[in-house]
């Protein structure tokens, strides 16, 4: 883990893929916004863990939540721990690591590495900071939160590389109905700006050392 760790954060160092990498993960209908051309009164901030964790098997994996139906645009979709940032977070940092906590039960066993590119979601007006962290410890014990999150699933790092799992496909549901990209994991359609972010670290993990086993 910890060699992986310092590769990874050598490459954040060097520089993001930015939207480039993002964009080939967007539904074909949806506007590139710049967000340099974004004033506070445009979006909600909001921020995202990705969070790494090994498995009994020493399998790298990230967490990603389905959420819960309800009446909004994000129904039921799947996502990384994370939400809207409120009055008393000192930061986004703080909003990401709050929500992790709130939503599957892990916050400070948290090591930040660094972050992605911000994305802004047009169709809720979030504008959404990923952070992204490492947890040392084997199979964390995550709690899930039961108004929020339906389930958690667990993508193996090496399954979001293979690029047999990128797919193209129709999406349906209560607002929506439309043929977009997605990464079909555990039998689940991640798509939407959870593709765009997961799009961006896979070019950047691509570029790590191709000796990495990401066994750890």
């Amino acid at each position: 883990m910890e060699q992986f760790i310092n590769k990874l954060k050598i490459e954040l160092n060097k520089g993001l893929p930015g939207t480039s990498a993002q964009y080939e993960m967007a539904p074909i209908l949806r506007p590139k916004i710049e967000i340099e051309n974004l004033t506070p009164n445009d979006y909600t901030l909001s921020a995202v863990m990705i969070l790494f964790c090994v498995n009994e098997n020493n399998d790298l994996f990230i967490p990603l939540i389905e959420r819960i139906a309800y009446n909004g645009v994000h129904s039921a979709q799947i996502s990384f721990p994370g939400g809207k940032y409120e009055g008393n977070d000192l930061n986004t940092l703080n909003t990401a690591i709050r929500e992790c906590k709130e939503e599957i039960g892990i916050s400070n066993q948290i090591e930040i590495v660094g972050k992605l590119t911000p994305l802004f979601i047009p169709v809720s007006g979030f504008l959404v900071e990923p952070y992204i962290g490492f947890i040392n410890s084997i199979n964390p014990d995550f709690i899930l939160n039961e108004r929020e999150v339906k389930t958690i699933l667990n993508l193996n790092v090496k399954n979001l590389l293979d690029d047999n799992f990128k797919k193209e496909g129709l999406i349906e549901g209560s607002n929506y109905k439309s043929n977009v990209p997605y990464f079909e994991i555990n039998g689940y359609k991640v798509w939407g700006a959870t593709a765009m972010m997961l799009s961006e670290l896979k070019t950047i993990l691509k570029k790590l050392n191709s000796s990495l086993s990401l066994k750890y």
